[in-house]
């Protein structure tokens, strides 16, 4: 679903927009999408594995930060909002007071799977991601919502690890007890089951 505007929308336009309600968007090829209210365990998901990217990020003294719902623009009239992203520090210092949506490739970002989503996070965000040099995508595929051609057939809960090689994504699917390697953290001890509980 889309919402009606008289013209397409600018980046900066979506950065100014308020229509008057909590209702969240992310900008498509300048068209306004409405985010459908997450599931409690999408939240805790999204919020256990920015914990955990940031506790890896302080052990490794990296400057970077994790954080839920940063925006990321895509495009040039195109901004999406990933449930995790990682970003450098010294752009969020740059740019306290302004809408954290970043405008270079964030290092590292993550999509939790939802029922109105997955048709964007598996085809549409592969390749805006993938376009714009973002190295590490995963998504987590906890119902699961996705297609059998991306996460196999019988379908199973699934974390896909998509790792930019020479420009292009190639994914590894891990399930069940798998451990999953993160190129960006390879010390990173997560298994799939760990983060589809949210890490309880």
């Amino acid at each position: 679903m889309t919402v009606a505007t008289d013209r397409r929308m600018t980046l900066q336009e979506y950065l100014n927009y308020d229509d008057g309600t909590a209702t969240r968007f992310e900008l498509v090829k300048g068209e306004l999408i409405p985010m459908s209210p997450a599931t409690w365990l999408h939240l805790r998901i999204a919020r256990n594995l920015e914990g955990t990217f940031n506790r890896e990020i302080d052990r490794l003294g990296l400057d970077w930060e994790a954080f839920q719902e940063p925006g990321q623009q895509t495009e040039e009239s195109s901004a999406r909002r990933p449930d995790v992203a990682i970003v450098p520090s010294d752009f969020v210092d740059a740019e306290l007071d302004q809408s954290a949506v970043l405008v270079t490739a964030a290092f590292f970002v993550v999509e939790v799977v939802s029922e109105s989503t997955a048709t964007a996070d598996y085809r549409e965000k592969v390749a805006e991601y993938q376009a714009i040099g973002i190295p590490e995508y995963w998504i987590v595929d906890p119902d699961p919502f996705g297609a059998a051609k991306y996460i196999g057939s019988p379908k199973r809960p699934t974390v896909s690890v998509y790792q930019s090689v020479n420009e292009n994504y190639q994914v590894i699917r891990y399930q069940g007890n798998d451990v999953i390697v993160s190129p960006t953290f390879p010390e990173l001890n997560l298994t799939v089951a760990k983060v589809l509980n949210a890490g309880r």
